[in-house]
């Protein structure tokens, strides 16, 4: 059985441990208990980052060795915020926190995905009355089609998801950020992704 390691035990961290769980995945959640990450990488075959996105870097490439040849599904948006604690702007304009998640673990397979909508989506995305679109970033073809498959134990149907390419193509959906305090201020917090629509 493949074995997931999810990186924080926050809103988003939780919320995806307890639905792959609920789909019959071994998971293990990592709190900020000194160790506790490390731990959990190290017997995870697939790891989630579901630490906000401003201390993402630091945390992960701390356990640079845990990570080598494993998969890392990247959720978070690393971004400046504002007083009210939505984001104002990018933490890395002209980058993203995956293309430097991966430049820091060469020997990880970093996957970008779930990032462009609100966390309650990430696990219920039948839920919106119109489709949403889950969009996959990542230079190896075949921890892509893994976490595809990891979707599908979310309930994202196969044709819900988009590969937009190498992981260069995570500054695009990250940039989607950029949507949501603006959304959330004109609709308030009701769950809703950026969709493609056909």
């Amino acid at each position: 059985m493949t074995t997931i390691a999810v990186l924080e035990n926050g809103r988003v961290g939780g919320n995806l441990a307890t639905a792959l769980t609920r789909a019959g995945l071994e998971v293990t959640v990592a709190d900020r208990t000194p160790g506790a990450a490390a731990d959990a990488a190290r017997t995870a075959q697939i790891v989630i980052n579901a630490t906000p996105g401003a201390g993402s870097l630091g945390r992960l490439a701390a356990l640079r060795e845990e990570l080598h040849d494993k998969i890392l599904v990247d959720v978070s948006n690393a971004t400046l915020d504002g007083p009210d604690g939505l984001p104002t702007d990018l933490l890395y304009p002209g980058s993203s926190l995956a293309e430097q998640l991966q430049d820091a673990l060469p020997e990880t397979r970093v996957v970008k995905t779930l990032n462009t909508m609100l966390f309650p989506v990430m696990t219920a995305p039948a839920t919106l009355t119109q489709t949403p679109t889950a969009f996959l970033s990542g230079e190896d073809p075949q921890a892509k089609q893994t976490v595809r498959e990891l979707l599908t134990h979310l309930g994202w149907h196969k044709d819900w998801i988009t590969d937009l390419g190498g992981i260069q193509t995570a500054r695009a959906t990250e940039a989607a950020i950029l949507f949501v305090p603006h959304v959330i201020r004109s609709t308030g917090f009701t769950p809703f992704a950026i969709s493609i629509a056909r």
